[in-house]
């Protein structure tokens, strides 16, 4: 298994058994639950079918719901719209009629858009300009025409729209992944703060069981990047969203500014969309793809996601292949080290970066962790340590699959005994049945050791030979 983490959306092109096996034994880590698609019965098929490949392999693959999000759609009709000709937009409750109208699902559209602003149909393929506002109805430029299918997704760029953070459908579908014991949420269009004291509200006595990832997907999003990342356990820069709600020009700077917050915070980072979007159709990525895979392991992102690409493309186990590729081959590189700048609240904090320290000055083999919640092992690898492996050693099933999401974490599960000593030997012994050790190799351990009736972080070095 690579450092770097591999996300892989289920669809139809990958959701049976021998077919996860195979995109597991290429090196996928996470699956993600794609809730704008599918059904509860279909996700539940797909979750069963990791739990009995969690039963078989070594490392667990984690489980990601991803919520659909407050939408803006098109109507039902579909719609041949030619550059350069004007279209009539209304929004509903008043019906569709085949009048050659645009419908789009927004009541507040009318009120909310102005004369110069642009609306953009289906993922930026069809982009028209308001001209003029009536009563009740838009009246557009088509800029860019093509045909528009029913219930197309629709952006507003630039514009502040008053939906929801979390729709009754998102809700629903949340307390069903809480039902499934997933690991991971990821919060479509979070815009600010409140989405996630309103997701964690939801979550309950389960908020410290399920990590919360914010996918930033616009212009709010990003400005208020500073305030919602102190509430979240990981941002996703999901660009497809992104791509269009901002000037594309603006998307790598803002990944990468996104990255380096993410590092200095000691938060999860994943990107995601377009990584290998040729492989849906063909069996080799462009030289651009595998630069922008390569990127973003220097950027030192955690995970990176495939969406298409697994969930309908036609060579799902070949991509998750040349990603893992492509990754390896980056990591062998330093990275950006934004981690430099990281604001160290804690004394463990200053443990953990000392353990990589000591571990490159030594040239160890490692860094091994005791955890119960996995916040320990979270630590360690927000510092992004490069070629450097973190042996998570915890005895929780759920934290060891919440870990799966995390650079460079490695997690095994054991008993806690009540002579850490004993607990330690154990860990030791597992090490050396994984056989990636020699008798003269030496390992970091760090943990907390009970002082005065505090616990108090300390780091030690040990020997792997019995």
């Amino acid at each position: 298994m690579i450092n770097t983490r591999i996300i892989c959306t289920i669809g139809p092109a990958s959701n049976d058994y021998e077919t996860l096996q195979k995109m597991y034994d290429a090196g996928m880590t996470i699956v993600r639950l794609n809730m704008s698609h599918g059904s509860h019965k279909s996700h539940s098929e797909v979750i069963e079918m990791i739990n009995r490949l969690n039963r078989e392999v070594p490392f667990p693959v984690g489980l990601l719901l991803d919520t659909q999000g407050p939408e803006i759609r098109t109507g039902s009709s579909e719609l041949d719209l030619v550059e350069g000709d004007q279209i009539r937009i209304e929004v509903p409750p008043s019906p569709e009629k085949a009048d050659g109208s645009l419908y789009i699902n927004y009541p507040q559209l009318i009120e909310t858009v102005n004369a110069g602003d642009k609306v953009t149909v289906d993922s930026g393929l069809v982009n028209l300009k308001v001209m003029e506002k009536g009563a009740g109805h838009l009246n557009c430029l088509i800029m860019d025409g093509g045909h528009i299918k029913g219930r197309r997704h629709v952006n507003l760029p630039g514009i502040h729209v008053d939906i929801p953070a979390i729709t009754e459908k998102d809700k629903s579908d949340i307390l069903y992944g809480m039902e499934k014991d997933i690991d991971y949420i990821a919060l479509s269009f979070v815009r600010d703060k409140n989405a996630a004291f309103e997701l964690k509200k939801l979550l309950g006595e389960n908020g410290n069981k399920i990590k919360i990832i914010a996918k930033i997907e616009n212009y709010e999003g990003v400005n208020n990047l500073d305030e919602i990342i102190r509430e979240v356990d990981g941002i996703m820069v999901a660009r497809g969203d992104l791509g269009i709600e901002i000037d594309m020009e603006d998307l790598p700077a803002i990944q990468r500014g996104i990255a380096h917050l993410c590092a200095v915070h000691g938060k999860g980072l994943i990107i995601a969309t377009h990584l290998l979007e040729s492989m849906i159709e063909n069996p080799i990525p462009t030289r651009a793809e595998v630069t922008d895979i390569a990127n973003a392991v220097f950027e030192e992102a955690d995970a990176i996601m495939l969406s298409g690409e697994t969930a309908g493309g036609k060579y799902p186990v070949r991509a998750v292949e040349h990603m893992v590729r492509t990754a390896r081959k980056a990591e062998q590189h330093p990275g950006a080290r934004f981690v430099k700048e990281m604001i160290k609240e804690s004394s463990f904090q200053h443990i953990a970066a000392a353990a990589i320290q000591l571990v490159n000055d030594l040239k160890l083999k490692g860094i091994m962790v005791f955890t119960q919640s996995g916040q320990s092992a979270i630590t360690v690898s927000s510092f992004r340590p490069t070629n450097i492996k973190i042996y998570a050693f915890t005895d929780s099933g759920k934290t060891r699959k919440t870990l799966m999401m995390y650079r460079s974490v490695f997690p095994f599960l054991i008993k806690f005994h009540d002579d850490f000593e004993e607990t330690v030997q154990s860990a030791l012994e597992v090490l050396r049945e994984t056989r990636e050790f020699d008798d003269e190799d030496q390992i970091v351990v760090i943990h907390e050791i009970m002082t005065k009736g505090n616990l108090v972080p300390s780091i030690q070095v040990r020997d792997i030979k019995p």
